[in-house]
């Protein structure tokens, strides 16, 4: 069952699209009857292919000169659009992203809507959308289903959804006029800074290996960097060896970090705290090599290495590197 027209929030990335914009897309189309993107700044036909390939029928695109912040910008254009439409959204999705969260939030102001965050799934009851949530570490789900009129907005967790391009045309684009901002607007952007990094993105690797306290100093990270390399991968981390200064927040994974679901996840000296587990417990594969039998990390493991990950990983990256 459907719940009416479904916009999606997208954000544009060199050729298209961000991958957690596909992901949100793709939960757009199981519940929604037609699916539409919005989406500020970025090559409008690059976009309007990108989100037309993953089912999207229309484009609300927005002109964003490359000095403006994307939240009060485009919230206040939204506003006015789903105010003015014949046609308004039922639901709006966004991803938990910077820019997501920034937008969702003046939006939900702007419309007098609460917003829905932290959703890892979506479901249908009577006719509405309901969004689960996760508390307590992931120990417990919430549903949460809106009762009042308005679009319903939800926060979506990366890697809740799997993207699935459908090889549709181009989605129809469709100009969102740039709406008076007030106050909100004055800021500007006056130079941004990417992180030089060499490897796949930690969020989208196929195999991601991390590493915990149970390294014993910040140099022994090198290894997990090295072995992530031989195999192709990112390297991730603990939130303790991120909290000590070890390796950068953005390399963190978990409840407060990143959200990874590669096909082999490598836990190497990570105990396996709640906070930790959240934020990869559905890799299709999961290795962990930890010292404590009794680690929880094991709880969640496919296979399980009971050892020193200062033994361990040694041999396991001379094993690689003597097969080219």
């Amino acid at each position: 069952m459907g719940v009416g027209t479904v916009w999606a929030h997208v954000e544009p990335a060199p050729g298209g699209v961000a991958s957690i914009s596909q992901e949100l897309l793709a939960a757009a189309r199981r519940f929604g009857e037609r699916v539409e993107a919005v989406c500020a700044g970025g090559d409008p036909d690059a976009v309007s292919a990108a989100a037309g390939e993953h089912g999207a029928a229309a484009l609300h695109h927005l002109e964003r000169p490359s000095e403006a912040l994307v939240g009060p910008l485009l919230a206040t254009s939204l506003a006015e659009a789903v105010a003015g439409s014949e046609d308004p959204p039922s639901v709006i999705l966004f991803a938990t992203t910077y820019d997501g969260r920034d937008v969702a939030g003046r939006l939900s102001a702007r419309l007098d809507a609460p917003v829905v965050t932290n959703v890892t799934e979506l479901a249908v009851s009577d006719g509405a959308l309901v969004g689960i949530e996760p508390i307590f570490g992931g120990t417990t789900n919430v549903h949460t289903r809106f009762t009042g009129a308005g679009p319903q907005i939800f926060l979506i967790r990366p890697k809740s959804f799997q993207a699935e391009p459908v090889g549709g045309p181009p989605a129809q684009r469709v100009e969102l006029p740039a709406a008076d901002c007030g106050a909100g607007g004055a800021a500007r952007v006056i130079g941004s800074h990417a992180e030089q990094s060499t490897g796949p993105k930690l969020d989208e690797a196929a195999v991601v290996v991390s590493g915990g306290r149970g390294l014993g100093e910040a140099g022994k990270y090198e290894m997990i960097e090295q072995l992530a390399g031989l195999l192709g991968g990112a390297a991730g981390a603990s939130r303790a060896i991120v909290d000590a200064g070890w390796v950068p927040y953005s390399q963190q994974v978990g409840q407060t970090g990143k959200v990874v679901k590669p096909d082999v996840y490598i836990a190497c000296g990570i105990s396996g705290a709640t906070q930790h587990l959240v934020g990869m417990k559905n890799s299709r594969n999961i290795v962990a090599i930890n010292k404590d039998a009794e680690a929880p990390i094991f709880g969640v493991a496919d296979l399980g290495i009971v050892g020193d990950v200062h033994q361990v990983l040694p041999r396991l990256i001379e094993a690689l590197q003597s097969r080219g």
